[in-house]
């Protein structure tokens, strides 16, 4: 539990960018795709059956459902990931609010507010071993509601 409250802030910080990047989301360009389809391909042997203008339908059929099909592909995988870590920051954020109200405020300043342990022992009047006591108590109910929620998520079929 201890790496999920150090790696909070970067929960949040890849939740905020993921999305900004969907709500920002292009996709790739034209240029891009044609650049992809550069690459020759062999596939074997293969006798020209069609005349220039076919070839030329066909290319432009390809590009377009290719680059639909890369950007529908790509945004479907940031929206998942999106989802994973929005999920992740929603329940550790929920179970340290659900802490008991004697240490709660302490320990959300503390893993939520990102705040000192000098100032939280200031803001809340407590020495350092009271707000080390907070934390250790803290974590073993934070590691047994992510347990929890750890056992459930396998049931839940958006974190598939």
């Amino acid at each position: 539990m201890d790496e999920i409250v150090k790696g909070y802030p970067e929960l949040v910080q890849k939740r905020d960018c993921l999305a900004y990047q969907l709500a920002h989301f292009r996709g790739f360009t034209a240029d891009e795709i044609i650049e992809s389809m550069y690459t020759p391909r062999q596939d074997g042997e293969r006798v020209q059956t069609s005349n220039l203008s076919d070839k030329t339908a066909q290319i432009a059929l390809d590009y377009q459902e290719r680059r639909e099909r890369i950007n529908r592909e790509w945004y479907e995988q940031m929206e998942k990931e999106l989802q994973m870590v929005s999920d992740e920051v929603t329940f550790f954020e929920a179970a340290v609010h659900a802490l008991p109200i004697k240490i709660r405020g302490a320990v959300s300043a503390l893993f939520i507010g990102q705040d000192t342990w000098d100032t939280v022992q200031a803001d809340f009047h407590i020495g350092r071993a009271t707000l080390s006591a907070y934390r250790r108590q803290a974590l073993r109910i934070l590691e047994m509601l992510h347990a929890v929620y750890q056992s459930r998520a396998i049931y839940n079929p958006r974190q598939k």
